[in-house]
């Protein structure tokens, strides 16, 4: 997905001028082709990403269009006040990406995971958080947020992910997708981590289960066009899928609406990292199994309902 960013940006540096990057000091020879078509509008801002974000806040109310690009801890938690006062507070047009999100660097261990960022940026009033499954949803989503103005996050994967959503037309900010057709169960994920419930449905059809699959694509704002359609089909038990605390994010969203919409037909159940720090060291493909979070966990959770 990473790769994808790169291309795209460098696509929206030849479109326009007003498109700056912002990078803390990664992803440097990632960006050749962008330096080479606007060399004055990309910044290494080197390991001082809290200076950063205030950078690009008021390059953003300077009437530019900064994207700031660095791992997803060290782009939210480590300038959340910058992000807060700085960005959002001023409604300040500022595309915030973060690279290697979820359990991308699991092998770096617990400084590297992110598994808060959503929680915590969602909190925050003005913020657009959308979370991409593969490079398709992140081309719709890039493309809408530079041209918009309001503040976003976006947080990506860095490995090769497969394209998910070659079929579909629905793309954007807020606009959700079914991939997959089912009989009243609904696994409902945001990111590359919807792989696995694609490779978890493969499995159940082998054994005569259906199951629905969606990608939420944004967190806030929710599709909630979508989520109706989804009960007014016959979908009542949903499971939500994130590689992200259990904790203020997807399946959390999920619940506060099911809330506030007195929708009490709906079963929900949560796929997520537990409340706690992740400090097994590996692959993220074992870290995922660890924690519960590949084909075979959400194979089983299906079957257990």
């Amino acid at each position: 997905m990473r790769n994808a960013f790169a291309r795209v940006m460098t696509e929206l540096a030849r479109e326009r001028n007003d498109v700056c990057l912002l990078s803390g000091d990664i992803g440097n020879r990632m960006f050749d082709g962008f330096k080479e078509v606007a060399p004055k509008q990309f910044l290494n801002c080197g390991i001082a990403e809290a200076n950063m974000m205030s950078m690009a806040a008021g390059m953003a109310l300077s009437g530019l269009k900064p994207v700031v690009y660095t791992i997803t801890p060290f782009t939210t938690t480590r300038c959340l006040e910058q992000i807060r006062t700085g960005v959002a507070y001023h409604e300040a047009p500022v595309v915030i990406v973060g690279t290697g999100s979820g359990l991308s660097y699991a092998e770096l261990g617990a400084t590297h995971h992110s598994l808060e960022d959503i929680a915590i940026l969602r909190s925050i009033p003005n913020m657009q958080i959308c979370a991409p499954a593969d490079t398709i949803e992140l081309e719709a989503q890039l493309r809408e947020a530079i041209a918009g103005n309001k503040p976003t996050y976006i947080r990506i994967g860095k490995k090769g992910e497969p394209d998910l959503l070659t079929k579909h037309k629905s793309l954007g900010i807020g606009k959700a997708n079914l991939l997959e057709k089912g009989d009243k169960i609904l696994l409902i994920g945001i990111g590359p981590i919807l792989s696995e419930a694609i490779k978890a449905n493969n499995i159940l059809k082998e054994d005569g289960k259906i199951v629905g699959v969606a990608s939420m694509g944004s967190v806030k704002p929710l599709d909630q066009e979508f989520l109706q359609q989804c009960i007014d089909n016959g979908y009542n038990c949903w499971v939500s899928l994130e590689e992200h605390h259990k904790i203020g994010g997807l399946g959390t969203a999920l619940l506060e609406w099911l809330s506030e919409q007195n929708i009490n037909n709906v079963r929900l159940h949560r796929i997520g990292i537990e409340d706690h720090f992740v400090h097994r060291i590996g692959d993220q493909n074992y870290v995922r199994e660890s924690e519960g979070l590949n084909a075979r966990a959400i194979v089983n959770k299906v079957k257990s309902l």
